[in-house]
């Protein structure tokens, strides 16, 4: 692990604005509010007397128009946001942030609304819109974003439903998921570590399941459930509240079912789904042999949940600075402008890697756009995976950059969250392979390896666990409420689904749902799926990449600068990739079948 003493960095914002308090954020929040109310009063006197049958050349004018200043208000709009739930984000007891954020989401409602108006209008186009986009340069470069937007209209309610369903979600679902940010960012655990007894916040007490001493897994194991029983009844709350909106809101808006939705923002059909759910499921076994391996080399016969993620082999720690070395060296492999955005992340501090009381766990990536730059969460702890994390992390920043290098606007870069994983985890895959190249022996390869199957795994079978955990909470909340017990036997079922033989049943993790933030974002329904999506079809990427070196990443660029104008199974065609294939999804997850058997083998070797 990371020595205490080790400085780790927090993100630098002062480039955006100086301070919650400078005249600068200021003046951005009413330029906002002026564009807001310019572009209330361009709807309620252009757009909203119009139709389909009004003429081509004027359609086309207010499409133009309209794209421009929604393309303002979203640029000006997330770098605000993004900048005051930076404060709010890494300490949730800033009241002035929490304020401000609160403030900024109240006139955030205005433009969910005009949107759900523009929306129903271009809905209510018909054939007219095809005949006005070739008519306005605008139009024309945002022709997706016009389709998917006429396509999805058909799920809005009426225009007064849908402003009152975006104000109550201010004391509804976006309350919830407030209250579960705080909670958990504020949760602290009292465990004893290198025999003294420290209170720790939850995300340091989550980072003790990777300690090297067993009985310090099994004591952070302990801790953490009991610091989670603690605050169950009250996230039970939350969470009841938020999937009961959006079971509500899917049912108003006749959507098909739950899933629904999720596929549509996901950019992928039912049939994409489905073959590769099935593909998942069928590499269970798979992935148990590696679980039953791993308990073998820790003397057991199944592995107890705080074992699931316990180092084997001989893992090498890093500090801060051998991370971003590192992940620089084997970035500029890549691409020199992949290193040159890391680079620029490292040197002006984009990313917040400090684990403390008060900031969220997990880890992220925002957008600012404004100043066409990201900043990074993290939670760094010295492992390989964290420097795994932070590769990950950045792959986002420079999708980004990437939107940014060409031009794109806030509509054209609108990424479903299926491609927005691509080039996170392609540049995981990146640093991985270059630190299992560099393995001289046994015992470091094995170390490299666990680092690797360990995060492929939760990828695959946890997150098929998390979709399985999903379903049967919307399909029992659309009846009543679920208590604490409720939710905790649902995610041990699930997990028992899906990890099979490979864990001890008798120490599962029933508090998953407790702690995963996506489960309490109501527009982030069955979050879960989208990372396994990222996973496999990364690993068909990488192995373009492997055969075509170079000339494979001019494409890749292409690709990323334009994953918000395209569906998924477009994009995938321009690399021969056919995303409804079974055979695609069992040639990605046979070459982690590959990375099982070599683990084994040595694995075998060493029991």
């Amino acid at each position: 692990m990371t020595s205490p003493t080790t400085p780790l960095p927090h993100w630098e914002l002062s480039n955006v604005y100086p301070s919650l308090e400078s005249a600068e954020l200021e003046q951005a929040e009413q330029t906002l509010l002026r564009q807001i109310d310019y572009l209330a009063q361009f709807v309620a006197t252009r757009v909203a007397p119009t139709g389909a049958a009004t003429p081509p050349d004027d359609l086309a004018e207010l499409l133009g128009a309209s794209l421009d200043h929604l393309n303002r208000i979203l640029e000006l709009g997330r770098t605000v946001r993004g900048y005051l739930y930076s404060f709010f984000i890494t300490d949730s007891r800033n009241r002035l942030a929490a304020k401000k954020l609160s403030a900024f989401e109240q006139q955030w409602v205005r433009v969910q609304t005009l949107n759900t108006q523009l929306q129903a209008w271009v809905g209510r186009l018909g054939p007219a819109l095809e005949e006005a986009i070739p008519r306005d340069a605008t139009a024309q470069a945002h022709a997706f974003t016009l389709r998917e937007t006429a396509e999805q209209a058909r799920y809005l309610m009426s225009e007064a439903e849908e402003s009152l369903a975006a104000e109550l979600a201010l004391s509804g679902a976006t309350a919830w998921r407030k209250l579960h940010r705080t909670v958990t960012s504020q949760l602290t655990a009292a465990v004893e570590v290198d025999g003294q007894v420290q209170t720790l916040p939850i995300t340091a007490v989550i980072n003790l399941r990777s300690h090297p001493d067993e009985a310090t897994r099994r004591r952070g194991y302990e801790a953490e459930n009991a610091a989670w029983e603690s605050v169950g009844e009250t996230l039970a709350a939350a969470l009841n509240g938020v999937k009961g909106a959006s079971h509500t809101l899917n049912q108003r808006r006749k959507r098909e079912d739950d899933l629904h939705p999720a596929l549509d923002a996901a950019r992928i059909d039912r049939p994409t789904l489905e073959a590769m759910l099935a593909a998942m499921k069928d590499s269970f076994p798979m992935f148990r042999r590696y679980f039953k391996a791993k308990a073998r080399l820790l003397g057991k016969e199944q592995l107890p949940w705080w074992d699931l993620f316990a180092p084997v082999g001989r893992a090498d720690t890093y500090t801060w600075p051998q991370s971003c070395d590192f992940v620089l060296e084997h970035f500029a492999v890549f691409s020199p402008d992949l290193a040159a955005l890391a680079r620029r992340a490292f040197d002006h501090h984009w990313i917040d890697a400090e684990p403390r009381e008060g900031k969220a766990g997990g880890a992220f990536c925002m957008g600012l756009p404004a100043v066409q730059e990201s900043r990074i969460l993290a939670n760094f702890d010295g492992s390989l995976d964290g420097v795994s994390t932070i590769a990950h992390e950045l792959g986002h920043a420079y999708h980004n950059d990437c939107y940014y290098r060409a031009g794109k606007t806030m509509l054209q870069s609108n990424t479903p969250m299926t491609l927005a994983e691509t080039a996170s985890i392609l540049c995981e895959t990146l640093v991985m392979q270059a630190v299992l190249d560099q393995a001289q022996e046994p015992q470091a390869e094995l170390a490299i390896l666990e680092t690797i199957l360990n995060g492929q795994a939760q990828i695959i079978v946890d997150i098929y666990s998390r979709y399985l955990f999903e379903q049967e909470v919307f399909t029992r909340r659309a009846e009543a409420e679920l208590s604490v017990e409720d939710f905790c036997a649902i995610m041990e079922q699930a997990q028992r689904d899906t990890y099979g033989d490979g864990l001890d049943a008798a120490y599962l993790q029933k508090y998953m749902w407790t702690w995963k933030p996506h489960y309490y974002d109501v527009g982030l329904s069955f979050y879960n799926f989208p990372y396994a999506f990222g996973l496999l079809f990364s690993m068909g990427l990488y192995a373009v990449y492997r055969q075509r070196g170079a000339a494979f990443v001019p494409d890749y660029e292409a690709l990323l600068s334009s994953t918000g104008e395209a569906n998924a199974a477009d994009l995938a065609a321009r690399f021969g990739i056919d995303i409804r294939s079974r055979a695609f999804w069992d040639a990605s997850l046979a070459t982690i079948g590959q990375t099982i058997d070599r683990y084994r083998a040595l694995a075998e070797a060493m029991v």
